[in-house]
């Protein structure tokens, strides 16, 4: 493995982890598109800066990216406010407007520029190491490790420091103003860091990967846990899965070690959608047919229950009349039947059904708690 594989390896960590932790509130609140809108709503202030300074390497650039990110974010709640759109409409209509712009300038001023729009979109991990950042003339490294470390950092800083805030404002914006915590305050914090985390990664690695790390690894986390700092780390954990594991497939496979990791990051979430233990798809399933199990064997219990002791109930204690009865398919009759005797509840006898005691108090107790009012009258 050579040094830039190496760089680029970190490079990519460091990003995935980066985007991962603000990620974690946007889920959280709901607002995971707005890292969307912000992410492709840099690029206006990008190229208006840069035709200010000239300058691609300018700390202006960030700071003017930065700016139109909370931009994007004011417009849309203003948008918001009015009640003639929702959040989404809004979200739909603010960022492909400045983004547009920007891609228009882009093409029609600077397509002599270092500044393209296959950059803006993919971003190149593999170019970062070639861009080194000296002191002295000592190299100490690619610059954009540094500056994406750098905003790990800061992002690391803000949720420690303002933890409970982030988390209060998050769950509960109602309790967070009555204790004095200012929703407006913390949503303008988290969305500032959301802009210098998208601006950060943006030049690295490219406007779709900072969506993809920012939503699909939190998105990830959130289907495995209910705490917020197991989240916070889960995310963490699969944003570093999804880079190390795009590189290497992008390696093997020859291609853009971007969309690799992109690609990858939905694929860990696909992998949790499907076999999270509680949230998943199989559990959802595997609940479903438990619960459907349960539900037959109930019914079975509250019509035999309903029909003792009755001169009918020769006729409707009776496997062949269940089908008829709570029109049953017969495979799903014998089923709710065979789980019945085996846990006791149901005496068979041929075709003959009878209940136990237990099955008897059970049916008793299942009336009473699925009556309307939980009684009934005996």
């Amino acid at each position: 493995m050579t040094g830039s594989q190496i760089e680029i390896q970190i490079i990519a960590v460091a990003v995935a982890v980066a985007c991962a932790l603000p990620g974690v509130f946007l889920i959280l609140r709901r607002i995971a598109m707005l890292s969307d809108a912000i992410s492709h709503a840099v690029l206006f202030g990008i190229v208006i800066a840069f035709f200010v300074v000239e300058d691609l390497a300018s700390p202006f650039l960030i700071i003017a990216a930065t700016a139109t990110g909370l931009l994007t974010v004011a417009l849309v709640q203003i948008l918001d406010r009015t009640k003639l759109v929702k959040e989404d409409s809004a979200i739909g209509l603010v960022f492909p407007a400045l983004f547009s712009i920007a891609v228009i300038l882009v093409s029609r001023y600077a397509g002599n520029v270092h500044l393209d729009t296959d950059s803006v979109l993919l971003g190149e991990l593999a170019f970062a190491p070639f861009d080194r950042f000296e002191i002295a003339g000592t190299d100490i490294g690619p610059r954009a490790l540094w500056l994406i470390g750098g905003i790990l950092i800061l992002n690391i800083t803000v949720i420690v420091l303002f933890f409970k805030e982030l988390k209060l404002v998050s769950f509960d914006p109602a309790l967070a103003s009555a204790l004095g915590i200012s929703p407006v305050v913390v949503h303008y914090l988290l969305m500032t860091q959301v802009s210098i985390t998208a601006v950060g990664a943006f030049d690295a690695v490219g406007s779709i990967l900072v969506v993809a790390l920012m939503i699909a690894p939190p998105a990830t986390a959130y289907l495995l846990t209910d705490d917020l700092r197991r989240m916070i780390v889960l995310s963490g954990l699969f944003g570093v899965m999804s880079a190390l594991s795009g590189y290497w497939i992008a390696h093997w496979m020859d291609v853009s070690i971007a969309g690799c990791i992109a690609s990858m990051s939905g694929f860990w979430f696909a992998v949790a959608f499907t076999l999270a233990p509680r949230r998943g798809l199989l559990a959802a399933a595997i609940r479903r047919r438990k619960q459907k199990k349960e539900f037959s064997v109930y019914m079975l219990l509250i019509h035999l229950f309903s029909h003792e002791g009755l001169p009918e109930a020769e006729l409707e204690c009776r496997m062949d009349h269940l089908t008829d009865h709570l029109a049953w398919s017969p495979n799903m009759a014998e089923k709710a039947v065979e789980e019945a005797v085996d846990r006791g509840l149901v005496v068979r006898d041929n075709q003959h059904l009878r209940l136990t005691k237990k099955g008897v108090d059970q049916a008793r107790a299942a009336m009473v708690d699925w009556a309307p009012g939980g009684y009934v009258a005996s």
